[in-house]
């Protein structure tokens, strides 16, 4: 049976399966147009997830091919992987924001084994055992990096430009650009009364930006052509600021379930990556290459326990939040060190009469 959620106002949730991923599944969102139906993402590529969101359409006295548009919140497979199917089955539109529109056509364009090629680089600079090597090597000379989830995904047709209404007939949905999880991510807030009149400004689809129970990775922007040195996690936290002070009603993820009092989840993650940041800097008492602070740093389960793929998520996070530390004078690489390790800066007292800004984030 399709599981659908009526939020009321229009507004359903349709849980589409992302097979073999602890996740279990991606929140899309229908809301209904004057136009037709609007899809908040679409979930991953899969045969059982179609199958998923075409029962989903169906309960609600729908069909995909009656579909009007898709608004992705961010280009990820398991939100945007069958966005393209969903276009040629319906003829709708694909809005993304330009930032995450640009590795789409990247990932697109990338020859086949340049994307592994340059992740083996980038891990090997991060400290990375030849173990953990071994296998993106041996993926690269086999030619499998056509497998890889979003080297095919569809070019979106149209662009979200935050602070703009998207053009949905007959509703008020403001885009606003929340980058951390990834470059190009938007959040998309409803501009209109609540269903249950519950008080607050509206309702927020706050895709991968806002969870009831789950800190959002944040990595590293990747693009090997780009040597230009981001700060991701700076963005993400600068982004959940931005979104604490909406006031919104309602939020609806596109993972685990709706949740109201939006400020105080914002809290708890804003004093999250500051304890993380704070604990990273104790470890940085020693020199630390970003593979060493990662098999350190709390996870969800032991070090020895994460899969080879998310122990490359995992370094991608320790590296996020010590660009983080860089940027704020708190952490230096060590020169000369090869791979690559970083020191914390000593605590230099302030200047007479000059006060130290509070919080390791900087905020």
């Amino acid at each position: 049976m399709p599981d659908v959620t009526e939020h009321g106002g229009g507004v359903w949730s349709l849980r589409v399966l992302i097979p073999d991923n602890p996740l279990g599944h991606t929140l899309v969102h229908v809301l209904d147009t004057d136009r037709g139906p609007v899809l908040v993402d679409t979930g991953w590529d899969d045969p059982a997830s179609w199958t998923a969101l075409a029962e989903g359409m169906g309960a609600l006295g729908s069909s995909i091919d009656q579909i009007h548009g898709v608004v992705v919140t961010h280009h990820h497979p398991d939100h945007h992987g069958l966005s393209g199917q969903v276009r040629e089955a319906s003829g709708a539109w694909i809005a993304m924001h330009a930032a995450d529109t640009a590795v789409v056509r990247r990932t697109r364009e990338v020859e086949p084994g340049v994307w592994l090629e340059y992740l083996g680089r980038k891990l090997a600079a991060a400290g990375a055992p030849e173990e953990h090597l071994a296998p993106l090597l041996a993926a690269r000379a086999a030619g499998r990096a056509r497998a890889l989830p979003g080297l095919r995904t569809a070019l979106p047709d149209r662009e979200i430009v935050p602070g703009e209404l998207l053009d949905l007939a007959g509703r008020r949905l403001r885009a606003i650009w929340t980058p951390g999880h990834t470059p190009g991510h938007v959040c998309l807030h409803l501009e209109e009364e609540h269903p249950g009149r519950r008080p607050g400004h509206g309702r927020l689809f706050s895709g991968d930006h806002l969870l009831p129970g789950i800190t959002p990775h944040v990595g590293l922007y990747e693009d090997p052509d780009d040597a230009t040195v981001t700060d991701p996690l700076g963005d993400y936290l600068d982004s959940l600021e931005r979104i604490g002070r909406l006031g919104v009603a309602e939020v609806l993820p596109a993972h685990q379930h709706s949740f109201t009092d939006a400020r105080s989840r914002v809290a708890e993650l804003l004093a999250h990556h500051e304890d993380r940041l704070s604990g990273l800097l104790a470890l940085l008492s020693t020199p630390h290459t970003p593979w060493q602070l990662a098999e350190k740093m709390e996870w969800n389960r032991p070090w020895d326990l994460i899969p080879f793929g998310s122990r490359t998520i995992a370094v991608s996070e320790a590296e996020a939040h010590l660009r983080r530390l860089v940027k704020l004078g708190r952490a230096e690489a060590v020169a000369g060190s090869d791979p690559v390790s970083y020191l914390a800066v000593r605590d230099l007292p302030a200047p007479p009469g000059e006060a130290r800004p509070g919080g390791i984030t900087g905020r």
